[in-house]
């Protein structure tokens, strides 16, 4: 091989990329905020909407993630699945049923759902008006990692 063809592919061996490089870096850590519902930006999904509000490591936790789903009547959050973190869910709006480790229940407005780690869970909207509701799931070392 001619010197300056090992070069190169050396350099792209030894030396990092700068994206790796700063995919590696650890995340900032979130810090105290307020988010307004009339800022959040309502993303169109095939069951409704969906309102991202934060998403990154704390102080206290690995990681901390909050997001706003609407499901418009009859919709469902998809195919039933395990989570091996734990999860809290509070009805803003509508009734949200929910099928937890194979039991149904149904609640509504200022209802709080929690699943404990490894749950298998789906949730649907058992109303005629859209449903709103708000997760929070978190990280900490005892989480499950796969």
């Amino acid at each position: 091989m001619k010197p300056l063809v090992v070069l190169l592919l050396l350099s792209t061996v030894v030396m990092p990329a700068a994206d790796s490089a700063q995919a590696a870096a650890p995340a900032a850590k979130l810090l105290s905020a307020v988010y307004d519902w009339q800022k959040l930006e309502a993303k169109t999904t095939p069951s409704g909407a969906r309102r991202d509000v934060f998403d990154g490591p704390t102080t206290t936790l690995d990681k901390i993630h909050c997001h706003i789903t609407t499901l418009n009547p009859g919709q469902n959050s998809g195919e039933p699945r395990k989570h091996l973190q734990e999860e809290v869910l509070i009805v803003k709006e509508g009734l949200v049923e929910a099928h937890i480790d194979g039991k149904t229940q149904t609640v509504g407005p200022g209802s709080i759902f929690f699943f404990a780690a490894n749950a298998v869970t789906r949730l649907r909207n058992a109303g005629d008006t859209p449903c709103t509701y708000v997760v929070l799931y978190y990280y900490t070392p005892l989480t499950p990692k796969g």
